[in-house]
């Protein structure tokens, strides 16, 4: 999966700072997490162009969060797109949806609306990955998501010989498909080995750390999570409007055995995000101050 930090800003943007949006791409389908204003422009500077977003996910909807989006469905029309675009989010989904499309009525593609619980965790499924939810602590309805590639056991040619299954099914078997051929069933678990570590993705922005997202974050290869201020003298303030410090966001990170973690969404009056990082590293080592256009690519590895 290709990973790419859109924005970094909370509350409002700034000359070198864009508002919250995060971009994922996996074999060629893109899935976009927020869309704070401007965000058409942060995936302009991407080069990975708009026509292949399959979907579109918002933790919340405060302003610097969903602002941008009726500036992305009008370029997103403008690129030539005229498969349906889903868009997901907690309650009330279809009200913000519509309400911010009075400014982009008319669009050469159909938009369709899943609404998530926001007391429930729920997955969906877009492509190869498995996008699932956690309800988190914020002042409004807001969501964490988990994007994860399963990754099957490895194919054993030796035992699929030896069973006689006929050579022209082996892929079939290894993409976990259940065949009937020539009256015989054939199960992928026939031939397939102990499933092996997949890759995960956590995103969590505008929430209060709690054990149940160190959980659902658990041995994330990136966990990108908020941290609104880096002094801790600040805490207080973080806790009244229901955000994360710095330390906090580490704190999460080294709960969950994540392998690295992204501070994104600082609040304006953070200029230098990395005049603490000493300090979180102490935490958290593998911390990195995200900054927009940030990007990385993650692969499967020979963990089990």
């Amino acid at each position: 999966m290709d990973v790419c930090l859109l924005g970094c800003g909370g509350m409002v943007p700034l000359p070198n700072r864009s508002l919250t949006a995060l971009l994922v791409r996996q074999n060629g389908k893109m899935i976009l997490i927020d869309c704070g204003e401007g965000t058409q422009v942060s995936i302009r500077k991407t080069g990975w162009g708009f026509k292949s977003i399959e979907a579109v996910f918002f933790t919340h909807y405060h302003a610097d969060h969903i602002a941008g989006l009726p500036g992305f469905l009008l370029t997103l029309g403008n690129s030539g797109r005229k498969e349906p675009l889903t868009i997901f989010g907690p309650p009330p989904l279809e009200f913000v949806i519509k309400s911010l499309m009075v400014i982009a009525p008319e669009l050469p593609y159909e938009i369709r609306l899943v609404e998530f619980s926001p007391q429930t965790a729920q997955n969906i499924e877009i492509g190869e990955v498995v996008v699932e939810t956690l309800p988190m602590e914020h002042s409004i309805p807001c969501l964490a998501y988990r994007l994860m590639i399963k990754r099957a056991g490895k194919f054993d040619a030796v035992k699929a010989k030896k069973l006689d299954i006929p050579l022209n099914l082996w892929n079939r078997l290894q993409k976990g498909e259940t065949i009937e051929y020539k009256g015989t069933r054939y199960e992928p678990d026939m031939v397939l080995g102990k499933e092996r570590k997949g890759m995960k993705i956590t995103y969590c922005t505008d929430s209060r750390p709690t054990m149940q997202f160190a959980e659902f974050a658990g041995e994330s290869d990136l966990l990108i999570c908020e941290g609104m201020y880096g002094d801790e003298n600040l805490l207080p303030k973080a806790k009244e409007r229901m955000h994360m410090t710095f330390s906090e966001a580490a704190e999460m990170a080294e709960r969950s055995r994540s392998k690295e973690l992204w501070l994104t969404h600082y609040s304006p009056s953070v200029s230098d995000p990395d005049q603490w990082i000493s300090q979180i590293k102490s935490i958290f080592n593998n911390t990195v101050t995200g900054h927009d256009l940030m990007i990385k690519q993650i692969n499967f590895t020979d963990e089990t």
